[in-house]
């Protein structure tokens, strides 16, 4: 799931700066889910930048409203008849949530209310690891199900390097060694192997924009997507 943290206050409030009224945008699936943007956050924020800019003689009114998706088109429809009585809206989304809602209005200022820290697996409640950067060129089957672009400090595809300690990371004794992990998992199913077939430089499409369709999908009109 994709996992988000609330921004600071303070750069939420100067994001707000002269800006008197305001729709506070939450989004009901992976925000809500790892507690950073969905209906209760969208309360709480209300609540406090209320507060905050009451404290400044500077009040703000700030409505709020809570949709399934905002990274899917249909469910911002219903915002359609809303958004022109504001002056900003602000979104606790994630970066694609925000995207979709600036360009659905371009006519009017949409804020990041929170920061998209990545792709992720939930460990407890509260307690997230990021586990894959979606560079689409997936080793897992090679690595033993370890991704060496996530968990590995520098990203490498082809063993570690000379900085590996003892199992831990150069980086950070408390961060487990990538290629390590790789090497024992491989051992104990008897693929060690792997490790001797070396992997070409990758292209890290990840690191720029990328239109990504479903073969079975490659005929849709752009225009329809609007």
């Amino acid at each position: 799931m994709i996992v988000a943290q609330r921004k600071p206050f303070d750069e939420i409030m100067d994001m707000l700066k002269g800006y008197k009224k305001v729709l506070n945008v939450g989004c009901g699936t992976c925000v809500a889910v790892c507690l950073a943007g969905g209906e209760k956050e969208v309360t709480v924020l209300n609540t406090e930048l209320d507060m905050a800019r009451k404290l400044k003689d500077d009040p703000i009114e700030i409505d709020g409203i809570t949709i399934e998706r905002q990274c899917d088109r249909e469910y911002l429809a219903e915002l359609d008849a809303k958004v022109d009585a504001y002056e900003a809206v602000v979104s606790m989304a994630c970066g694609v949530g925000v995207q979709f809602l600036a360009e659905r209005f371009p006519q009017i200022p949409v804020f990041p209310m929170v920061d998209t820290s990545g792709l992720a697996a939930n460990q407890a409640v509260g307690w997230y690891e990021e586990r894959c950067r979606s560079c689409n060129q997936c080793v897992l089957g090679m690595t033993g199900g370890i991704c060496p672009v996530t968990m590995c400090a520098k990203g490498l595809y082809n063993g570690p390097c000379g900085g590996t300690n003892q199992g831990s990371c150069e980086i950070n004794m408390d961060q487990p060694c990538a290629w390590y992990m790789i090497y024992e998992r491989l051992e104990r199913q008897g693929r060690l192997d792997n490790i001797l077939e070396l992997h070409k430089p990758v292209e890290w499409l990840d690191q720029t924009p990328r239109t990504l369709i479903q073969p079975g999908y490659k005929k849709i009109d752009p225009e329809d997507m609007v």
